[in-house]
């Protein structure tokens, strides 16, 4: 019998559920910014910290890119979506 739990899923699998869980909250907080009355509670849900990773680029000699600067924007709400996406990643699986 298999064993319940996230233990048999693939790491794959999980770096979706956080991404799809980033994503919803993403909206979450984009919605709560436009639709909330300016206040404590609109602060505190849509305040965030934003850590970031600065420009990368490579310099192969026929091909030349550059990524960055990398940002990942991290609230309450965006906690939240990803809360919600393990719960029903978890009813689901």
């Amino acid at each position: 019998m298999a064993t319940k739990g996230s233990s048999k899923h693939r790491p794959g699998f999980h770096a979706l559920v956080l991404a799809t869980g980033f994503m919803v909250g993403g909206l979450l907080q984009a919605a709560a910014r436009q639709w909330l009355p300016s206040g404590a509670v609109k602060e505190f849900l849509t305040t965030s910290v934003t850590p970031s990773i600065g420009t990368f680029s490579l310099d192969l000699v026929i091909l030349k890119f550059g990524v960055g600067p990398l940002a990942l924007d991290v609230s309450l709400l965006s906690l939240v979506g990803v809360l919600i996406a393990y719960l029903i990643a978890r009813s689901l699986f």
